[in-house]
C-alpha cells in the first residue's frame, strides 16, 4: 500500500514536471490528463478515410500495412494511467515538444512512454511518393488517426480547437504523450 500512494505522489510531481518541459519547450498549453479523460471514438476513421490526403500514403496513417484499428489502438492506450496533452498553433512544434517529452519520460523511468501527434516531421512525408519514412524513431500516429476524439478530449480542459472555415485560419495542433 505505501508503495502506490508513493508511486501516486510521484506521478504528480512528474506531471508539472512534463507539464512545466513542454511549456519551457515551446508549447502554448500543457495539461495532465488520466487515460478516462482521453475520448476514444472509432468513426475518427472515416475522417481519416474520407478527408485526408494522406490517407494511402502517409506513413503514420491508420491505412498503412501492419497498423492498428482504432479498437485495437484503444485497448493498447488503456494500459496507460495519465500522460499530458500539448497545445501549439504551430504543428511542427507540437511534435517536437510531444516527442522531447516522450524522450524525458523514458530517461526518467517510464519506458512506455509514447506521443502521438500529427507528424510534420519532413514537407513532404516520402510515402507520397512511395519511398520508405526517413524518420521512422520519430513519426508518430496523429490522436485522431488512432482513434480518440480530439475536440471532446481537448474540450474537457477548456483548449481552444473549433472546426475551420479556410486554412488560412488559425489552427490548433494537438500531441499528447502517454506516459504510464
Amino acid at each position: 500500500m505505501a508503495i502506490r500512494n508513493i508511486m501516486k505522489k510521484g506521478a504528480q510531481t512528474d506531471t508539472k514536471y512534463f507539464t512545466g518541459l513542454a511549456i519551457k519547450l515551446g508549447a502554448d498549453h500543457a495539461v495532465a490528463f488520466k487515460i478516462a479523460d482521453i475520448v476514444f471514438d472509432p468513426r475518427t476513421i472515416l475522417k481519416c478515410m474520407f478527408g485526408c490526403s494522406d490517407w494511402a500514403k502517409g506513413h503514420t496513417c491508420p491505412s498503412r500495412p501492419g497498423s492498428l484499428n482504432p479498437w485495437e489502438y484503444r485497448k493498447v492506450f488503456e494500459k496507460y494511467s495519465w500522460g499530458i496533452i500539448v497545445h501549439s498553433n504551430n504543428k511542427k512544434v507540437s511534435q517536437e515538444v510531444s516527442f522531447a517529452v516522450e524522450k524525458e519520460a523514458f530517461i526518467k523511468g517510464y519506458y512506455f512512454a509514447f506521443s502521438l501527434s500529427d507528424c510534420a516531421l519532413c514537407d513532404e512525408c516520402a510515402g507520397h511518393r512511395s519511398e520508405q519514412c526517413v524518420n521512422p524513431k520519430k513519426a508518430r500516429p496523429a490522436l485522431q488517426s488512432v482513434g480518440i476524439d480530439v475536440f471532446k478530449t481537448v474540450h474537457q480542459f477548456g483548449l481552444p480547437l473549433k472546426t475551420l472555415r479556410d486554412e488560412e485560419e488559425e489552427q490548433n495542433w494537438y500531441s499528447a504523450v502517454f506516459i504510464e
